[in-house]
């Protein structure tokens, strides 16, 4: 029997390489990126941009091949406590930019608890119904596991996942790494539930964000594991260290920082490829394939 090939797209929240747009896709397309998880845009979060703006965005992204793979939206991203009739209708205005934007996806958090337990009813619900408005917009909904939100641990993600089926899961092995979480388990129990990955790597001792590979985040493995096709957002989050160009570059040396955003930008970029490559995956048209 023939071996089914696996295809993984790359995606980026090119916010990482420049606050404006134009800068965001030059970064792209220099590194054979096609698709964007848009989170800021000219320096405002996506949920401030009007319509108006919206379609502006689009036809910009259009003109350079560039497509919308999914908004990075704050939604769930406030306290469980905090006003959610203003932040349901945020989320409308969100759901009504991602049509405009050509996505019917968007990443979400599950509200900031300091009793996830006692909470828990309160953020089922909540979520179920931003899940129900989504779907009224033919947008699906991603929960992004995240610190100090209900859903920081592999466990509690499950249980939000079952109580709410209408959500699909992003994984992000750096947040649970900064969580304290076991990565072990976090990859058992939510590698097959996920619908895309965050690529995004972090060291247990000090919680410091470091390219795919050289953290405890497991990277290696989930990269080694993948048996579906996939999309692979990267989120680099690297240091940049503003007297870089002023530093004798030894005292550099084994470190992780960078003299601008877009350096770290392609310096992520480029260990996630090694990765892909280390794993026997090639890349032809723009798409990894093995």
């Amino acid at each position: 029997m023939e071996a089914t090939m696996i295809k993984v797209r790359i995606c980026a929240f090119a916010d990482e390489a420049s606050p404006d747009l134009m800068g965001q896709i030059a970064a792209l397309k220099e590194e054979g990126i096609s698709l964007i998880e848009l989170r800021g845009v000219n320096g405002r979060g996506v949920a401030e941009l009007t319509e108006e703006e919206a379609r502006a965005v689009r036809r910009r992204l259009d003109e350079n091949a560039v497509s919308v793979w999914a908004l990075g939206s704050p939604i769930g991203k406030i306290a469980v406590g905090d006003d959610f009739q203003a932040h349901l209708a945020q989320a409308e205005h969100l759901f009504r930019l991602a049509a405009i934007l050509g996505t019917e996806r968007v990443r979400i958090f599950s509200f900031y608890t300091s009793a996830p337990e006692r909470d828990e009813e309160t953020v089922f619900a909540r979520l179920d119904r931003l899940a129900e408005l989504a779907a009224s917009y033919r947008v699906k909904l991603y929960h992004e596991n995240e610190k100090a939100i209900y859903g920081d641990t592999a466990e509690r993600c499950v249980r939000l996942l079952n109580a709410v089926p209408r959500l699909g899961c992003v994984y992000d092995p750096a947040n649970f790494v900064q969580s304290g979480e076991d990565i072990d388990k976090a990859h058992r129990l939510l590698f097959d539930r996920a619908d895309y990955f965050h690529i995004k790597d972090a060291r247990c001792r000090d919680g410091a964000v470091l390219p795919a590979g050289e953290g405890d985040g497991g990277l290696r493995r989930l990269i080694g594991s993948l048996a579906r096709d996939t999309v692979l957002t990267l989120e680099p989050h690297l240091a940049v260290f503003a007297g870089y160009e002023r530093l004798d570059r030894t005292e550099l040396r084994g470190s992780f920082v960078y003299p601008s955003q877009r350096a770290a930008f392609a310096a992520a970029a480029e260990a996630l490829r090694v990765l892909l490559r280390e794993n026997a995956f090639r890349e032809v048209n723009g798409t990894w394939i093995k």
